[in-house]
């Protein structure tokens, strides 16, 4: 038989320890549950980083039903903010803005917004302007470079359209982006904000305001001024305006927007062109005035006298290589003029050496529906 061996005694458990490790347990899960919460947390801002570049529709500013825009927005959810906001932010007063659109193409360094920017640091009372000017950017690595050269800035993303190449002229591209822009400014009136919309290739050289109308409701400026501020047969340019919010300016906007499925195939300039002899046109009752190229000039007809000129458009111009070139000599232009001694300034008509590479030409390379007016230009 095997021999019995004795089982050793169990070691007592006194009752200090079980209430030790009754105590010890639900510090154990509370310590788990916090881990678990912390590292849930980690995952999730992760995700949000991974996709942030992904955010597109976070905010939809339009009151038109049949609008397609978006706000994209790269920072936090919780750092969000709408069209609205940004504009109330950088009104005037009198709830005027100054708007600009800005693409990849004409956003990277040492291109168009820079020399936009550098002019109104440079002008003669347009530095101040600056805190007024919101910058629409149209992609995200607009809004990127917005963010880092400029406090007012907006993502705006178009349903199923790509700005973030150079739009040339009259292409597809170029055409939905025209059209958009004009529904985006319709909504802008809607908020009851008046703007100056200008295209960043106007180099602002001198305070406009003192130049505008108050008696009007809409004013833009010319390829070709006719010597009166009242002539329908001005050729107007939508690359430089100001328009006052009120019933009469909204009720055009939507005119103007609507009739590019009368005129398909058209700019909004040439539409312009048509509609404002339509009577539909005339029964809104819309002041209209045509800015003198004295003052707001442009390569298609340049203003004469640097003491006088507000603006200058780099207009009539293909590409933007050849817009960049002439704007470049333009720039400096101007800065040689301010170098001058206030006696010669008087005294001398300063000539612009521009346009070089811009031309009326270079828009004729292109097969493209032309209005009336161009034709009988081009006659």
């Amino acid at each position: 038989m095997r021999p019995h061996r004795r089982r050793p005694p169990a070691t007592p458990v006194s009752r200090r320890d079980c209430f030790r490790d009754a105590d010890m347990l639900p510090e154990a899960v509370a310590l788990g549950r916090r881990f678990l919460f912390f590292l849930a947390v980690f995952l999730c801002c992760l995700l949000l980083y991974r996709d942030s570049d992904a955010l597109r529709v976070l905010h939809h500013f339009s009151s038109y039903p049949a609008s397609s825009f978006t706000a994209f927005y790269s920072p936090p959810v919780s750092e969000e903010r709408g069209i609205e906001e940004v504009l109330k932010d950088a009104a005037m007063e009198d709830g005027t803005v100054i708007l600009t659109t800005l693409n990849e193409a004409w956003a990277a360094p040492n291109s168009i917004i820079d020399l936009f920017l550098e002019c109104f640091r440079n002008g003669v009372g347009t530095r101040r302007l600056l805190n007024h000017l919101v910058i629409i950017a149209l992609d995200q690595k607009a809004y990127r470079r917005c963010l880092q050269i400029h406090t007012h800035c907006f993502g705006l993303h178009t349903e199923g359209v790509d700005f973030r190449e150079e739009a040339y002229f009259m292409t597809p591209n170029y055409l939905k982006m025209m059209w958009a822009r004009i529904d985006f400014l319709r909504s802008v009136l809607e908020m009851g904000f008046n703007f100056v919309f200008t295209d960043a290739d106007v180099m602002w050289f001198r305070d406009p305001f003192p130049r505008f109308y108050s008696d009007a409701d809409f004013q833009i400026a010319c390829d070709h001024f006719l010597g009166s501020s009242d002539d329908l047969q001005n050729k107007p340019n939508g690359g430089f305006n100001y328009v006052k919010s009120n019933n009469r300016s909204i009720e055009f906007y939507k005119h103007w927007y609507s009739s590019r499925e009368t005129y398909p195939g058209y700019h909004d300039q040439d539409v312009l062109n048509m509609i404002k002899f339509d009577p539909s046109t005339l029964n809104i009752g819309l002041r209209m005035k045509f800015l003198d190229t004295a003052y707001f000039g442009g390569f298609c007809e340049p203003s004469r006298d640097l003491n006088q000129v507000c603006t200058m458009h780099a207009n009539c111009c293909f590409g933007l290589d050849s817009k960049l070139h002439d704007l470049r000599i333009m720039v400096q232009d101007w800065k040689e003029f301010l170098s001058l001694p206030p006696s010669l300034k008087r005294d001398y008509i300063f000539p612009w050496a521009v346009p070089q590479n811009c031309s009326l030409d270079s828009l004729r390379r292109y097969n493209a529906p032309q209005s009336d007016d161009q034709r009988d230009e081009e006659e």
